[in-house]
Order: structure tokens, then C-alpha cells, then sequence
């Protein structure tokens, strides 16, 4: 795992020569690797990837640890304020989740009492200040209401079509999301209502997610994999761009070759 905003710099461009369109990262401590909110470490990661690259910037937003909606945005907010630094995609995770996970060898929780809190209140904060920074809001979908909200939202005015959104499938004990199955993936992809013009990718926090690359491509979905979400040991691939390589080869096959960076942003319609 890429740690220091180089290392990441060097794994987004592997991952862009193997066809990738969009880079996702989280700030990292150089030396621990443990999690940052340093907005200066967020900041350098974009400007290095942006000056070596066409590829879409797209960093986390805040931890839901942080103490309030603007801390989780403030270096969205700082970094947009740079053309070199500014970031393409800032994602809102579109509703309040449970994520405490449950160990079925013990057949108990880890924990009882961890929310991932994101208020309608809140959502409409990060949506208002996305905007004001010329960021466009990717959404991260983690169950069927999260397409409501973001279908009001679009009504509302607060989302500008044509949008682009995450379905987030969760396994390892996770259940804030649909389980990774291929019938997790279409029971989301199913209340997608055609009127939202919503390109959506597809990730699996805790799974493989090789087994719903063919259905998500025949939907017409996209694909977002890492390391991050889950390590992939037992194909044998060690670095992101290793997975990249795989998924790419599996979409030429499928007559779906990878889209450029430049293909995608007239897709996404921040050309």
C-alpha cells in the first residue's frame, strides 16, 4: 500500500498506463501509513498526480471521526482553491449507516455503537460547498434509500446532471451495504431511475470483486477496485495497478475497452 503523496503519485500513474481513468485516494501518514487529515498531504498527492497525468482527482472526504461537517470538508475547500491541487470529484456518502462489524467465528460484534453520521442537514452542507469550490459531488450509494436522497437532491437543485455515483457492496462482517453477490449489485442497480443520467461505478469494501466485473459491465456500470477494499492475496496481485491491469483486460473481451481520462470527462460532463 502506497503510503507518502509520491508513493500514491507513483501507483495512480502505474494504474493510469494500465487504463485507469480515475484515481481515489486517502491521505496517509509518510512513515506510519496510519490515516491523515493533513490537508497539506491531500493537496500534494493531487498536485503530483495532476502534473504527470490527465487522470480524474478524486480524494476521500473527511473521516466521519472528525468533530463536524466542516472539518470533513476543509481541505476539499482549501485544496479547490488551486487549479494544481484542485480535485475533479469530492464523494458525499449519501445517507447514515451502522458500521460496526460482526466476527461469525465468534457469532458477536466487534462493536455496538459506531454510526457513520451524515444528516440530510449535513449532506446539504457538502453538496452547497462542493459546488461553491467547482468540484462536482460523486456519490457513494451504500443502499437503496441513498438513491432516493440523491434523486431528491437532484430535484432540489442541490446535483447537476448527468451525475456519477459509487455503489458501495460490503462484505468481511460489514453490513452497511448490499453483500457483495451479483443480486446485491442489481437489487441497487434497479432503483437507479434512467431520468437521473447517473454513471455509476461499483466497489466491494471487504470482497473480491472479479466475480461481478461481467454483470456490472453488462449493466453498463463502471468498475472501481484497490487494494484498500480488499487485498486480493489469493490472485496474487500485489499492487493496484496489477488489478487494474486484469479488470481492463476483462472489458476489451467484453468489446468495453477502458475509457481515457479524457473519454470520461466528456461522459461525467466536467470537460
Amino acid at each position: 500500500m502506497p503510503f507518502s503523496p509520491r508513493e500514491i503519485r507513483d501507483d495512480a500513474i502505474r494504474c493510469w498506463n494500465e487504463g485507469a481513468s480515475i484515481i481515489h485516494y486517502h491521505a496517509r501518514d509518510p512513515h506510519s501509513g496510519a490515516p491523515s487529515s493533513d490537508t497539506a498531504l491531500y493537496a500534494e498527492t493531487a498536485r503530483l498526480i495532476k502534473a504527470h497525468s490527465d487522470l480524474i482527482v478524486m480524494p476521500t472526504l473527511g473521516a466521519w471521526t472528525l468533530p463536524s461537517p466542516e472539518a470533513r470538508m476543509c481541505h476539499i475547500i482549501e485544496m479547490a482553491k488551486d487549479p494544481a491541487t484542485r480535485p475533479d470529484f469530492a464523494p458525499i456518502d449519501m445517507g447514515t449507516s451502522n458500521v460496526d462489524v460482526y466476527d461469525a467465528k465468534s457469532q458477536g460484534y466487534l462493536s455496538d455503537d459506531v454510526v457513520y453520521m451524515n444528516p440530510t442537514r449535513t449532506l446539504r452542507y457538502f453538496a452547497e460547498t462542493i459546488r461553491a469550490s467547482s468540484v462536482r459531488p460523486y456519490m457513494a450509494l451504500w443502499n437503496v434509500s441513498a438513491i432516493r436522497v440523491t434523486e431528491a437532491f437532484v430535484e432540489s437543485g442541490l446535483f447537476e446532471r448527468p451525475l456519477y455515483a459509487g455503489i458501495v457492496l460490503t462484505e468481511a462482517g460489514l453490513f452497511a451495504g448490499n453483500p457483495g453477490t451479483v443480486r446485491g449489485l442489481e437489487a441497487m442497480v434497479d432503483f437507479i431511475p434512467s431520468h437521473l443520467q447517473m454513471h455509476w461505478s461499483v466497489m466491494c469494501v471487504g470482497g473480491d470483486l472479479f466475480p461481478l466485473i461481467k454483470t456490472a459491465l453488462q449493466h453498463r456500470g463502471h468498475i472501481a477496485i484497490g487494494l484498500g477494499d480488499y487485498p486480493y492475496t489469493g490472485m496474487g496481485a500485489s499492487r493496484n495497478d496489477e488489478l487494474v491491469k486484469r479488470v481492463a483486460a476483462i472489458a476489451r473481451e467484453m468489446g468495453r475497452g477502458p475509457a481515457t481520462p479524457a473519454e470520461a470527462r466528456l461522459m461525467l460532463g466536467i470537460a
